[in-house]
C-alpha cells in the first residue's frame, strides 16, 4: 500500500485539487508541504493532534514538512468556525506561544538540515507595506467571491470586521511566500480551511503562471478534531502541566463507542490490518480498543513510561484500589478550610471537579460523587486536615472525573 493509499484508507483525505499530481509527489517523497498553526495559546491541544500525526506519517515516507507558526496571522485571527471575533493578543503573548509550540512539535517531527522546517509567518507579514501588499496581492482577489466563502458567510449576520476579512488574503500570501522561499508545493488544512487554501493555490498560479506546482488537500476531520479537543472543562492540552498524562489517557479512554475505531485509524500508527480486526469487536471488547487507543496516543505525546503509568493508574482506580500515585492530584491549601474543616462541596469546587459549589451540590444530590469508593449522600459532609494525610482520599465525580485530594 502506498502512503497516499494509506492516508485514504485511514480516512484522512477529503478534498484535493490535483489528485494525480499529489499522489505522485507524496508516494515518491517529493512533497514539500506545510500546515499552519496559529499560536492562540501557550500549548498545542488535541485539536492539533491529527495534523501533527499526518506530518509525522508523511515525513516517515520521505516528504518534507513545514510547520508554519502563525506569528503574523495570529494578530488578526481566523474567522473560520467562529461566531465572534477573537480577543486580540499582544506581540509578546504571540511570540511566547510560538516558542512553546516549537518544543512540543519536536516530539512528533524531526527538524534539522534537509528535514522538517519550522517557519514563522511573522517574518514576512509583520513588516509588510500596506500599499505595496494591496497592489501585489489584493488585486488578485474578488470581494464578491470571497463573500461566498463558508468561513465568511457564517459570520455575516453577526458582523465580520475588516480586520478578519483580510485573513484569507494573508493565508494565501503565506503559501506564495513558502513556495518562493522553500519550494513548498503543497498545503494541508482542515475542511474549514478549504476556501483559504484555494485562495493560496490560485494566487501562486496567477502570480507565477498556471503551470506552477501548488496543490491543496484538506484533512477530513480537522474541524471535528478542534471540537474533539474540547471537554466541558476546556481544552485537552498536550502540555503535561495543563493536562496530565493520566488525564490525557482518560480522555481517550472515554471516547464514544462510535469513534474509537475512527480515532485508531486516524491518529495511531498501528497497522490497518490490526485495526480492521477490531471492527468485529463488540461490547466489552470495545473497552479494550479504547485502552489501546489511550495507551498509543499517550505514548506518542508523553512517552511510553508515562503511558504505562497512566494505564496502571486507571486500572487501579477502576478495580477499586485507586491507590496509584500517578493519578491527578490536588493539594488543599490552608485557605480551603473553614474552622479547621472542609465540606465535600468545597473539595469538589476547589479541586476543579466541579465549576462551582452549586454545581457540586447538584452532583452530590444526584448521587454522582464518591469518596474512596463510598457514595456521598450528605452535602454537608466535611473532613478534617488529618484525613488527607499520606495517600489522601480519592474523590470521584461521575464515571470519568476523579482526583486524589491531599493536604
Amino acid at each position: 500500500m502506498t502512503i497516499f493509499d494509506e492516508l485514504k484508507a485511514r480516512g484522512l483525505l477529503a478534498q484535493l485539487t490535483d489528485e494525480e499530481e499529489i499522489k505522485e509527489l507524496i508516494n515518491n517523497g517529493k512533497a514539500v508541504f506545510y500546515i499552519g498553526f496559529d499560536p492562540t495559546a501557550d500549548s498545542l491541544h488535541v485539536g492539533h493532534f491529527m495534523a501533527l500525526c499526518l506530518m509525522k506519517r508523511l515525513q516517515m515516507a520521505g516528504n518534507r514538512p513545514i510547520a508554519l507558526i502563525g506569528g503574523g496571522t495570529a494578530m488578526i485571527g481566523d474567522p473560520s468556525g467562529r461566531s465572534d471575533m477573537r480577543t486580540m493578543m499582544t506581540v509578546e503573548q504571540i511570540d511566547h506561544n510560538c516558542e512553546c509550540f516549537k518544543k512540543q512539535m519536536s516530539r512528533f517531527i524531526e527538524f534539522g538540515e534537509g528535514k522538517a522546517m519550522m517557519v514563522n509567518n511573522a517574518d514576512w507579514l509583520r513588516g509588510l507595506n500596506y500599499i505595496e501588499f494591496l497592489r501585489e496581492v489584493g488585486a488578485h482577489f474578488s470581494v464578491n467571491r470571497m463573500l461566498t466563502a463558508e468561513c465568511y458567510k457564517q459570520r455575516m449576520e453577526k458582523g465580520l470586521s475588516f480586520l478578519e476579512f483580510n485573513y484569507m488574503i494573508m493565508q494565501s500570501y503565506d503559501f506564495l511566500e513558502l513556495y518562493k522561499r522553500y519550494g513548498c508545493n503543497m498545503q494541508f488544512g482542515g475542511d474549514d480551511q478549504w476556501s483559504n487554501m484555494l485562495g493560496g493555490t490560485e494566487l501562486i498560479r496567477r502570480k507565477l503562471g498556471k503551470n506552477a506546482c501548488a496543490m491543496t488537500i484538506t484533512l477530513l476531520l480537522n474541524s471535528e478534531g478542534k471540537k474533539m479537543g474540547k471537554t466541558q472543562k476546556g481544552a485537552v492540552w498536550l502540555d503535561p502541566e495543563k493536562t496530565s498524562p493520566f488525564e490525557f489517557y482518560q480522555y481517550w479512554r472515554n471516547v464514544g463507542d462510535a469513534d474509537v475505531l475512527k480515532c485508531l485509524r486516524m491518529l495511531t500508527f498501528l497497522p490497518l490490518e490490526q485495526i480492521d480486526e477490531m471492527d468485529k469487536w463488540e461490547g466489552s471488547q470495545l473497552n479494550t480498543a479504547k485502552e489501546i487507543l489511550a495507551f498509543e496516543l499517550t505514548k506518542l505525546v508523553h512517552g511510553e513510561e508515562e503511558a504505562t503509568k497512566a494505564q496502571e493508574s486507571a486500572k487501579a482506580l477502576f478495580a477499586g484500589g485507586g491507590d496509584d500515585a500517578n493519578m491527578p492530584t490536588y493539594e488543599l491549601k490552608d485557605e480551603d478550610f473553614l474552622n479547621g474543616r472542609i465540606d465535600i462541596l468545597g473539595i469538589l469546587a476547589s479541586s476543579g471537579l466541579c465549576a462551582s459549589r452549586s454545581e457540586a451540590r447538584r452532583a452530590v444530590e444526584q448521587g454522582g460523587v464518591t469518596v474512596d469508593g463510598e457514595k456521598v449522600t450528605d452535602v454537608k459532609q466535611s473532613f478534617a486536615p488529618e484525613q488527607f494525610a499520606g495517600d489522601g482520599i480519592v474523590v470521584k465525580r461521575g464515571k470519568k472525573s476523579f482526583k486524589r485530594i491531599v493536604k
